[in-house]
């Protein structure tokens, strides 16, 4: 007897009060029928123990099949806790296949000296730690400075992330013994600008705010490349949102409430060269 997505229901809604949420796409623009349906089931529940408060949940497939180990897509399990004026939370996803290893996240967070560490690690099998990252906050004159330096151990890579915040701008600065890299954003009006640069490549989008309904924001980089993008809102958490990329793609995205369809084409020249749909609703039960 094949398991169904009623089937998996049941299952979680025995396990805890929380709210399962039913996710159906079409697959690869495939409308062949029930096959070209990828139905998601997603659950997450909460509890505590002590002074220690714990979240989980679990990601499946709810397509009919005999196999049922087949359906996780992720597991995962989160334990939050305080220690000597430290937020403490750790959190392990479960590698789903084969189940023999499980990414690692620990935080700890330090409100009243304003720091915060990251640690990200890999267990079972080749256990490792991935990276390891500090940041360290400050407020001057109303603005917003932090400095987190990073190490990541898999790509062996070293780099400082300064950013600094004053209401109307944002700059953040990427600097490490290779590379560097600014990203400044400013506001002004109905008119968003946002500048990328390194040493290799720069790029600049302009979002401009043209009425309440309608906004476009069109973007270059240092390789004459072009995209431009056009969003209509129709009111009701509903919008409309299409970027052209000359010579490479159009791609529509369609919001309307619980629904969302996205249309990717590919470009060859002025030819467009196919399609690719998916639509999405999530359901919460």
């Amino acid at each position: 007897m094949k398991f169904t997505a009623i089937a998996l229901l049941s299952i979680f809604g025995a396990a805890s009060a929380g709210t399962p949420q039913l996710s159906i796409s079409v697959r690869d623009g495939n409308f062949d029928g029930i096959d070209g349906l990828d139905p998601t089931l997603k659950w997450e529940a909460s509890s505590s123990t002590g002074d220690v408060d714990l979240t989980y949940g679990v990601e499946a497939a709810a397509r009919p099949t005999k196999d049922v180990a087949s359906l996780p897509r992720s597991i995962w399990g989160k334990a939050s806790t305080n220690v000597s004026g430290w937020g403490v939370s750790a959190r392990a996803d479960i590698d789903c296949d084969g189940y023999n290893s499980a990414d690692i996240e620990v935080n700890a967070d330090n409100e009243e000296n304003d720091m915060s560490v990251k640690l990200v690690a890999n267990v079972g099998g080749e256990s490792s730690v991935k990276s390891v990252e500090a940041t360290k906050g400050m407020d001057i004159d109303g603005a917003r400075l932090t400095v987190t330096p990073r190490l990541d151990l898999e790509e062996d890579n070293r780099d400082v992330v300064v950013t600094y915040n004053n209401g109307d701008t944002d700059v953040k600065l990427t600097a490490s013994a290779d590379n560097q890299e600014v990203e400044i954003s400013h506001s002004t009006g109905d008119t968003d600008i946002k500048l990328t640069a390194s040493v290799d490549s720069q790029e600049l989008t302009i979002s401009q705010k043209i009425n309440d309904t309608n906004r476009v924001a069109p973007t270059i980089n240092n390789s004459g490349e072009f995209s431009v993008e056009y969003e209509r809102t129709l009111g009701d958490d509903s919008s409309v949102t299409a970027t052209l990329k000359p010579n490479e793609s159009i791609d529509v995205e369609w919001k309307d409430d619980a629904w969302t369809a996205n249309v990717n084409m590919p470009l060859d020249g002025t030819e467009i060269t196919g399609a690719n749909v998916g639509i999405k609703r999530d359901v919460s039960f």
